[in-house]
């Protein structure tokens, strides 16, 4: 399945040029079916993620009503809501690589033998490139129209997220009377995070580190690990 860019449900609009984040510049890719790269899926109504993990307290006895130290469990896999509304000849399964819908067979979660990937693109608007955006890199896939003297050419930026190993753990779609519109509800479950650019393990600088390689002072801050929380000076 490939999109075809003749085809009026997928041409490209504007979006207004805010330092605030907005959903019409969220693109959300697949891998479709049959296609040689991941292609933008249009009709999305929502796309959100969700993700949690519970931190367990250690407390001692005898050392009164106070905690330790917080001990972060094991993440929950990433759960993504995917919904898009239903076209005649492309459908949510299509979208993401299985060959349902007008491609084949796959009409229940049941056919779905392998798992996909998803990839997130939050392009950033032309002010925040061209004032905000110092030392960002990464490349949108979008393209600029022609430039003039009132619409100046800037290399489209984004934010790039890439789930990887997703499978659809739900799938549902009304056809009501007192509705004509089709929506595709879909519910899945993430196997990893990543950018898609750096290398990630064990020592990887997410922030946040009071402490050096050497020992010394890091760039971060902490009470706690930067043994400060006895010399707190009150402000005030």
């Amino acid at each position: 399945m490939t999109v075809s860019n003749s085809n009026y449900i997928y041409r490209m609009g504007t979006a207004p040029n805010t330092r605030a984040a907005v959903s019409q510049k969220n693109k959300i890719y697949g891998y479709a079916t049959d296609a040689k790269g991941f292609q933008q899926i249009g009709a999305v109504s929502e796309f959100s993620h969700d993700e949690s993990r519970s931190v367990d307290a250690i407390r001692g006895v005898g050392y009164g009503d106070q905690i330790a130290e917080l001990v972060p469990n094991v993440t929950e896999p990433m759960t993504l809501s995917l919904n898009k509304t239903l076209l005649y000849t492309t459908n949510l399964f299509q979208v993401l690589g299985y060959k349902g819908g007008i491609d084949g067979i796959a009409r229940s979660l049941r056919h779905h033998r392998w798992p996909f990937d998803i990839k997130q693109e939050l392009v950033f608007s032309e002010i925040a490139v061209l004032q905000d955006a110092q030392g960002v890199s990464v490349q949108a896939t979008v393209t600029t129209g022609p430039g003039n003297g009132n619409n100046p050419i800037v290399t489209p930026r984004a934010l790039l997220t890439f789930f990887e190993g997703c499978w659809m753990n739900s799938y549902s779609a009304s056809y009501t009377s007192d509705a004509a519109m089709i929506t595709e509800n879909s519910s899945v479950t993430v196997t990893d995070i990543i950018d898609g650019i750096s290398q990630y393990g064990e020592f990887v600088d997410t922030g946040l580190s009071p402490v050096s390689a050497n020992g010394g002072p890091g760039k971060g801050f902490s009470l706690r690990f930067g043994n400060k929380s006895q010399s707190v000076t009150a402000v005030g």
